[in-house]
């Protein structure tokens, strides 16, 4: 029998023994995935410089969500927080990734092992010896296992109980490391930067996964209900499993796009929302007015502030600023970064300080505007210069370097006062090696925009599945498609209606 592109499950829809095998295949293949894309990024990582070269900067996918859930150490001596370590032990980037590898090879071999023995006493009714599968049975087991594993990540894994914690980090992503974490259980659990949040949410959805795993296993579904719900057909099983799917989707690339505890900043990269709302900017002069206040000097203020929190405040680092498709690390477009060199002040011949307007996130090209801090434009770098009455020269505007690699110099030339007035479109001021990766000077987009566009993608092209999948389901009377009515094979192609023997088309003798 012939069958269409889009029906080739049909294979496996009355077949439990194959129907397990494709499923343990799927994992060998997710786990093989994971491991081999982990051992391929350790061999490119470089872990030399955690503050200015991190691991989302250098395109690293699975490396965060490893060092999220406790993994920092390397079989190679290093750590992600720039310390040495001499025996990690199994719980190790390497470790962890054979360990998928293995689990990988396990599960292929069993996925053959179910293909060949796929006609098993377990898979069959034993009121009627046909092959069938117990759904709510199974439905029940599932629910249980499942949330036994969530309450033991909550209660174990995030707490420290009997593991390592999770990565925890303050506000503007500068103290991070893994470390216990306590459940909050009141208001503030619902926040999703607190960490404690998604301890006791674990815990929470793990009790009652277990319960309505435990009802499931004990309390037959009515017959009425089994009817109109279709649980008797594994399709409903497939839809009602690709809801879940597309719901967690939709979940995941909010919080990742937004930002959230379980998506720290440190192993992610800055959402375009913090340099949209000058987050980090703002940050940063709080600090350096504290720091004025207590009596130091501006170059001393800042030069208090860390490297980190200042590259935090670069428009290169925004996952919204490189757009989609551009291969590549966000190393690949500007370079790599070596030094801070320092903020920049601007001053015009008559002394106003002048700061320079900043790209927004969406552009590719912006004018350089210098206005004063009544927002009137002072200086700028004209089209036109036969025109222009603001320009560098005319204005007489100079650069002095507060902190960093330039602490403390003056440029006046006009010049080098233009390009650090570029540079200052961008953020804080920063030194970069393109000639390394042969850097192109497009901005790449962090993993934070590539994680959330594929599984938005994912979400919508799920979600339509699910329609699909459920109709199919609930109005399968209606769909033309292989039941346990249809009594002759019918070729795709030749023109029948199912069940109506009058309409096949007849073959020239």
């Amino acid at each position: 029998m012939a069958l269409p592109w889009y029906r080739v499950h049909t294979v496996v829809l009355n077949d439990p023994g194959r129907l397990i095998a494709v499923h343990i295949m799927h994992t060998a293949l997710v786990a093989g995935w994971a491991g081999s894309m982990a051992l391929y990024e350790l061999a490119v990582f470089d872990p030399s410089d955690p503050v200015l070269n991190p691991m989302w900067r250098q395109g690293m996918f699975v490396m965060p969500f490893m060092t999220r859930l406790g993994i920092t150490d390397s079989w190679g001596g290093w750590s992600i927080t720039g310390e040495s370590v001499s025996n990690p032990g199994l719980w190790s980037f390497e470790g962890v990734a054979l360990s998928h590898i293995v689990l990988s090879g396990m599960c292929f071999l069993a996925a053959i092992w179910h293909w060949v023995y796929w006609d098993l006493e377990l898979f069959r009714d034993p009121r009627t010896g046909e092959p069938a599968l117990d759904l709510p049975k199974i439905f029940g087991i599932h629910l249980f296992l499942s949330g036994l594993l969530c309450f033991g990540f909550g209660a174990f894994h995030v707490t420290g109980l009997f593991g390592p914690g999770i990565w925890v980090s303050d506000a503007y992503g500068i103290t991070g490391k893994v470390q216990p974490v306590a459940p909050s259980w009141g208001a503030d659990g619902f926040n999703p930067f607190n960490p404690g949040g998604i301890a006791s949410h674990h815990i929470a959805a793990g009790l009652f996964g277990i319960l309505a795993g435990v009802f499931h296993l004990t309390v037959r579904p009515p017959q009425r209900l089994y009817r109109a719900l279709r649980m008797g057909n594994i399709e409903t099983v497939l839809s009602s499993s690709i809801s879940a799917v597309f719901f967690a989707a939709f979940v995941t690339s909010g919080t990742m796009w937004y930002g959230a505890a379980a998506t720290p900043i440190e192993l992610f990269g800055p959402t375009r929302y913090q340099w949209d709302s000058g987050y980090f900017q703002q940050e940063i002069e709080r600090q350096v007015e504290a720091s004025i206040s207590e009596g130091l000097s501006e170059s001393q203020a800042w030069s208090r502030i860390p490297d980190k929190l200042a590259f935090y405040d670069y428009i290169g680092n925004n996952p919204a600023k490189g757009g989609l498709f551009r291969a590549g690390p966000m190393n690949k477009g500007d370079g790599i970064a070596e030094a801070w060199l320092g903020h920049p002040i601007f001053r015009d011949k008559e002394g106003r300080e002048l700061t320079v307007r900043r790209m927004p996130a969406f552009f590719e090209t912006f004018p350089v505007i210098l206005v004063d801090k009544d927002g009137i434009i002072r200086a700028d770098i004209p089209f036109r210069r036969a025109e222009s009455k603001y320009s560098i020269e005319q204005v007489g505007v100079t650069v002095d370097f507060y902190g960093g690699k330039l602490n403390g110099q003056t440029f006046k030339d006009a010049p080098t006062v233009k390009k650090f007035a570029r540079k200052a479109q961008l953020g804080e001021v920063f030194e970069f090696d393109r000639t390394s990766l042969e850097s192109d000077g497009v901005f790449r987009s962090s993993p934070r925009g590539w994680y959330t566009y594929g599984h938005a993608n994912f979400a919508l092209l799920f979600f339509f599945g699910h329609l699909w999948h459920g109709g199919r389901t609930i109005f399968r009377d209606v769909f033309t498609g292989i039941g346990a009515e249809v009594t002759e094979q019918v070729e795709f192609g030749a023109f029948q209606k199912l069940g109506d023997k009058t309409t096949k088309k007849q073959g020239a003798v």
